[in-house]
């Protein structure tokens, strides 16, 4: 089991970056008493291997028990287990202008003058940033960039995509899935629906999905979006998109939009993408009048 201990600066981004930890399969513990570490380490061992990555934000919020930080390693290292500390730092007037935004306040500004509690807590946090493994300084970097300096770091020589795509097929007579980022409209194709020993079938069957595939069109369409978005997928993992959902619309949701999400989930699959589907409307009723 690994962990990595994430302290630093106030202001410098340590929230940013445990969500970009969470996003590269750490556990993720905010602000939690050092003196704690051990104990959550024999808790995390006896998940047998389900938690194996863990990262913990340590900073001057937790007042007079950050002091029990190196004593807690030592422990954590006499268990048998591996840490490295990830320190975060910036410039005074930029931590002092990313407080101006926030409106937040600096935990050491008791007296209002943030210049002040940032010398201080440089000059408290001094010990730790010398026995960091990782310093990073993040100054003048973007969000995206801040990702790409931590993917550097932690999953260099991993298989890792940090980009989880849902596929899901809806129907546009229950209105568009307001997660969607991308929607396609497949009613240009025949309705399964106007064929009477196939209406009260679904997509997910093959007699619908033989029916749906044997028009060119369907398999041009395929493969038009499926080029696409393996042009896309890398251009969103690199700006440090996390999410991605893409939505397939027929009229009811039930015959042909889950023919081709499942088709489309199919290809992104096969391609070492991380997947996930889901069929909105599947289950809605199929009786009344549906108009092409």
């Amino acid at each position: 089991m690994n962990f990595v201990i994430v302290t630093g600066l106030s202001g410098a981004g340590k929230s940013q970056t445990v969500r970009f930890l969470e996003d590269f399969g750490y556990f993720c513990i905010d602000n939690l008493p050092p003196s704690l570490i051990p104990k959550f380490a024999e808790i995390c061992s006896q998940t047998q291997g389900k938690i194996e990555k863990v990262a913990i934000v340590i900073d001057i919020r937790g007042r007079e028990f950050f002091n029990d930080l190196f004593k807690s390693l030592k422990m954590l290292q006499n268990m048998g287990y591996n840490y490295e500390i990830l320190f975060l730092e910036a410039k005074d007037e930029v931590l002092v202008k990313r407080y101006k935004e926030t409106r937040r306040n600096h935990p050491l500004a008791h007296d209002g003058n943030i210049f002040e509690a940032i010398t201080r807590e440089r000059n408290k946090l001094s010990e730790v940033r010398n026995q960091a493994k990782h310093i990073v300084d993040t100054t003048d970097l973007l969000p995206r960039q801040l990702r790409e300096e931590l993917e550097k770091i932690f999953v260099e020589g991993e298989t890792f995509e940090s980009l989880v795509i849902t596929v899901s097929s809806f129907g546009f007579k229950y209105g568009i899935p307001i997660d969607a980022d991308i929607v396609f409209d497949v009613r240009f194709l025949p309705n399964p629906y106007y064929i009477e020993e196939l209406k009260r079938f679904s997509g997910l069957e093959d007699n619908i999905r033989d029916y749906v595939l044997q028009w060119p069109e369907a398999n041009e369409f395929l493969n038009k979006i499926n080029e696409m978005l393996e042009f896309l997928i890398p251009h969103y993992i690199k700006e440090g998109k996390s999410r991605l959902v893409i939505a397939i619309g027929c009229t009811g949701g039930r015959h042909r939009s889950v023919v081709l999400a499942s088709e489309i989930f199919n290809s992104l699959k096969k391609n070492g993408h991380t997947v996930l589907i889901t069929h909105r409307d599947i289950g809605k009723d199929v009786s009344g009048e549906i108009k092409r």
